[in-house]
């Protein structure tokens, strides 16, 4: 028997490493460590809704936490008015629901928010209107109603999303047609409201991304995962504009 030297044996470990690593890229670029992720489904279609709180739903009303203050007298909510019960507790001294079509009985007005059709004008303190641009395909004609809609100083709350799966829900009724970026959303806005009344933030992270395409939930992450920003994953943008006077516009 031949005893390998020091160098013989680390030109063995060296060529046995490398062929791990080779074997390994010849899988793909994603490693074992992926685990049970290594998958073409998801581990849950429906944002995880039967099993907690979807991460989208996280920075939402991380936002709205964030401009509870701005909630208060009449607010107009889309749908149901969670919401604006929520956060503006008892700051809201009329709170209104708009549905599209008659049968919500939850809703207090009927109407359009691209037409403006039976939304009534210099009406509103806030609105709140959380991932609802991307089910309209004409964007800027709800951001018109939005501004007419509100009184002067009144604010738009407005919550898209960056990185999604598709709503099936909503894309089997009346649509799922957008995606955004901060940037096209401020462009949007600013053309409404005026560069100096809006202000634009993200939220978001690549695991947070992750999680959300997957239908993993709030409980499935640390808070400390959910709270890391990372500019380049825009998982949620938020939009805060307020309606300036004649005078400032």
């Amino acid at each position: 028997m031949v005893r390998k030297g020091p160098k013989a044996i680390a030109r063995y470990v060296g060529r046995a490493r490398a062929g791990r690593q080779v074997k390994n890229w010849l899988r793909g670029p994603i490693g074992p460590w992926w685990g049970g992720l290594r998958r073409v489904r998801p581990i849950n279609p429906n944002f995880g809704l039967h099993r907690g709180q979807p991460i989208d739903r996280f920075y939402i009303e991380e936002f709205l936490k964030q401009n509870s203050r701005d909630i208060h007298g009449d607010v107009l909510e889309i749908a149901d008015n969670d919401y604006t019960l929520s956060f503006g507790s008892d700051n809201v001294s009329q709170s209104h629901v708009l549905h599209v079509a008659p049968g919500n009985p939850r809703a207090t007005l009927i109407g359009d928010l691209v037409s403006g059709s039976g939304v009534p004008q210099d009406a509103f303190d806030c609105i709140i209107l959380t991932q609802t641009l991307n089910c309209v395909y004409d964007v800027k004609s709800v951001i018109r109603t939005g501004f007419r809609s509100l009184k002067v100083g009144g604010v738009l709350l407005v919550t898209i999303p960056g990185i999604s799966q598709i709503t099936r829900h909503d894309m089997d009724r009346w649509g799922d047609f957008w995606r955004f970026t901060s940037l096209c959303a401020r462009r949007l806005f600013d053309d409404v409201f005026g560069v100096e009344n809006v202000t634009v933030n993200t939220y978001g992270n690549v695991l947070a991304s992750i999680a959300l395409l997957h239908g993993l939930v709030v409980k499935d992450l640390r808070r400390k995962e959910l709270d890391h920003y990372d500019p380049d994953y825009e998982l949620i943008i938020a939009i805060r504009a307020v309606k300036p006077s004649l005078q400032d516009r």
